[in-house]
């Protein structure tokens, strides 16, 4: 499996109350789809094997939350995805972190 069930379960719950309209594998992980756009996924690191978040913060709060703790930008291609950021274990690894990240997720998630 490209990503942990356990990872996905807790995100899940936080979305719980958001209209999620879709769960899609994609990007070797999944995504959760929240009003038909791309809110948050849930991937696995090629390097590490680590768990990691993928967030879609939007390009106005990309530089501001790229220096929290466990964030860092998200490139698939050899170029900068701005609006979107990768998020580590340390920066989700308590239930407040990954509240956090939920939450700056389905913000901007409601401004598209």
């Amino acid at each position: 499996m490209a990503f942990s069930e356990h990872l996905v379960e807790r995100v899940r719950q936080r979305l719980q109350k958001a209209n999620i309209t879709d769960e899609k594998k994609m990007m070797g992980g999944l995504i959760f789809m929240v009003n038909d756009k791309m809110c948050i996924g849930v991937d696995k690191m090629k390097e590490t094997g680590e768990d990691r978040l993928m967030v879609r913060v939007g390009k106005a709060s990309h530089e501001q939350l790229l220096f929290k703790n466990g964030s860092q930008e998200m490139d698939f291609t050899g170029r900068v995805m701005r609006g979107f950021l990768f998020i580590s274990p340390e920066g989700f690894d308590t239930e407040e972190d990954l509240d956090f990240w939920t939450d700056k997720a389905l913000e901007f998630n409601q401004t598209v």
